[in-house]
Parts: C-alpha cells; structure tokens; sequence
C-alpha cells in the first residue's frame, strides 16, 4: 500500500487508502453485528489499509470499540482518528458541545474505548456556534502537550474558521465531501488548503455508492442517508461515468478505477464499508477517502470528459448558468422529467441537476 502525507506544519503520514467506520455502525442498514465488523476491520488492516477514521457519535461509541477491538495489538502500525463535538446523552446526540471539558471527556472516552494511549489525528467533527475556536484551540494544543493527541483536524467548516484554527494550531488536515458529483470544495476550499499546506480527508468520494454503478435499489428504509438522495442514475451510468471507465478501463479494470485516475496529491480517504464485500470493494475503490497531497490540479483527461459532457448536455437542454431561473421553474425542466421518473421529492431533482450541470 502507498502512503501519503497529511499537512505540512504537522504531517502525518497514511496509508494511500483508509476505512472510514461509521457505515459499520449507521447510516447504511442493516447494520452488521459486531463481531462480523472486528473480523472487517482487521481484514482491512491485513490488506493494507492503516488509517481508520471513526467518531465517538458513530454508534455513538460503538464504532471505536470495534476498532479498539480489531487492532489492540497493531497500534503502532495504525493511524486513527476520530472525532469529537457532540453532545451525547442516553446513548443519543442532542447537539453540538465543544466546551474544554466536553472536549476532554470525549479524548479519555475514546482512548479508553480504542485502547491506546494516544489520538493519531482528532477532529472537531462540527464547529460549535457557542465555541469560540480559540477555545477549542488551546484545549487541543493542551492535549498535545500531554501526549494524549498527535495531530488535528476540522471537519466541514468555513474558510475563515480553518484560517483561524490554523493559525491558532496548525492544521494536519480538513474533512470534506468530495466526488465528481459534488465539487463545491474546488471554488474556495482547495486554494486554501493548498496555501495553508493542510491535508484534505475527502469523504463520499464515490458518491455513497451512486457514481460506481453498482447500486441497484430504488428505495432506502427511513435510518438510511440515501434516502432522501435522487435515485435515477443507480441502475444505469450516467454519460461522464461510462466516459470515465472507458478512459481507465486499459489500465486499471476496476469499476472505480476512474476516480483513482480524478483523484488529488496530498489528502487522505477513509472508506464506510459494513460487509467482507464492501472491505474488498474498498480496497479497489468502494468507499474511499483519499489521503493524498494537494498541490496537483485533476487528472486532465478524466475532466476533460467530464467538462465536455457537461457543455455537450447542457447546450443539447438549453442550460446554462445564465438561464438557470427559467429551467428551475419551468414545467419542461429536465430536473423535473428525471424527478417525476425517479419519484423524487420536490426540489431534490433540481439540486442534483444543477449540480452535475455547473462548471
């Protein structure tokens, strides 16, 4: 396995491909048992993959507990992290909470619950509004200090709040979702991760499963986060995908080999896998966070393709960001063919639209 370096001010090396764990435990029914997860993780692990990213909300608790479980006598061949940054009571998250002492119950939680002596990577899972950073800041670095974490992290905050954080205490790396489906990351975000030297953690890389045409369902039961997701493109590839793994297919002949060509240098995935054929369909593509540094641009070729089809569709429909008020209200909008095929809510057809269509 490849490794990849995360941050400059304070790098931290990881394997090329990660497993994210909160699918073991949520978000994606039925959910395995336990036991089959600790024989996942390790398999993981036994393949190559080093770097797990958890949370004590996932579960809550109980998806380090697997991690603690699987990789008790590997942890000084492993980086993890995890998250704090909600209030958890009963067993329930209410809100978000990064008070100093919520912060530390949740460090000695986790370490208790992974059993180790040390965080790899801690993230503050969700800004706190009634936090100031600065306070969270100086408790992470206090935390440093005695030994007890190695390196942080954000997940999916602001520009002006990573400018702040990092300059309180730098950055290792920034969690974000990121896929060829959803690239709002790469107006504001990739400039200055890129300037601050800090890694990016790109979760949902494929989509939750939608962008490797494996997914074949038309429904999703009520705990699932696919639920409410347009459901139009699972049975068949749409045009920049089937580009994708026409470009790739001589090289790599694995379905998600296209992303492995799309993919930046300098950040680092962490896969959601629940199942022995997910972990092995990470290990090709399925459910990855790519670690990798972020100074190169996209693969040209991959979104030439991608570009191209976007223009060629759009003109073809008579879309363009120009005239994006008239197809949004219009009873002939293509959003509103696909909803009314798929049976999408209202509105949902339109945001995934608008998203594949803007450049």
């Amino acid at each position: 396995m490849k490794t990849a370096v995360l941050g400059k001010a304070s790098p931290l090396a990881v394997s090329a491909v990660g497993l994210g764990c909160m699918g073991m435990v949520s978000a994606y029914p039925p959910i395995p048992e336990k036991k089959d997860m600790v024989r996942f993780a390790r398999e993981a692990f036994e393949k190559g993959e080093t770097f797990f990213d958890t949370a004590e909300v996932y579960g809550p608790y109980t998806s380090e507990e697997i991690l603690g479980e699987a990789l008790a006598d590997v942890q000084d061949q492993v980086q993890i992290a995890t998250k704090f940054g909600f209030d958890i009571q009963n067993g329930v998250s209410v809100g978000l909470d990064s008070r100093p002492e919520t912060i530390r119950k949740a460090v000695d939680g986790s370490l208790r619950r992974l059993k180790t002596d040390h965080i790899d990577l801690l993230y503050q899972h969700r800004a706190d509004p009634g936090v100031p950073v600065e306070a969270v800041a100086e408790t992470v670095s206090r935390l440093m200090e005695e030994g007890k974490v190695l390196h942080w992290g954000m997940s999916e905050v602001s520009v002006r709040t990573i400018r702040k954080a990092h300059a309180l205490l730098p950055l290792t790396a920034v969690q974000n979702e990121y896929s060829l489906w959803y690239r709002d990351v790469e107006n504001r975000l990739l400039p200055v991760l890129e300037e601050l030297g800090i890694g990016l953690v790109c979760f949902c890389p494929l989509g939750r499963g939608y962008l490797t045409g494996s997914l074949k369902q038309a429904d999703f039961s009520s705990q699932d986060v696919r639920r409410g997701c347009l459901v139009s493109p699972m049975s068949r590839p749409c045009a920049p995908i089937r580009d994708c793994w026409t470009f790739c297919r001589g090289r790599q002949r694995k379905r998600a080999a296209p992303w492995r060509s799309w993919r930046l240098p300098g950040s680092c995935p962490a896969a959601r896998g629940s199942s022995r054929s997910r972990e092995q369909q990470s290990c090709a593509g399925w459910w990855k966070t790519w670690a990798l540094p972020i100074s190169r641009l996209l693969r040209k070729n991959c979104r030439r393709s991608i570009r191209s089809w976007q223009k060629s569709r759009s003109t073809a429909r008579g879309i363009t960001p120009s005239r994006k008020a008239w197809w949004r209200n219009s009873s002939q909008s293509p959003a509103k063919r696909i909803k009314a095929k798929a049976g999408a809510t209202s509105g949902q057809g339109d945001r995934w639209i608008w998203t594949f269509f803007k450049t």
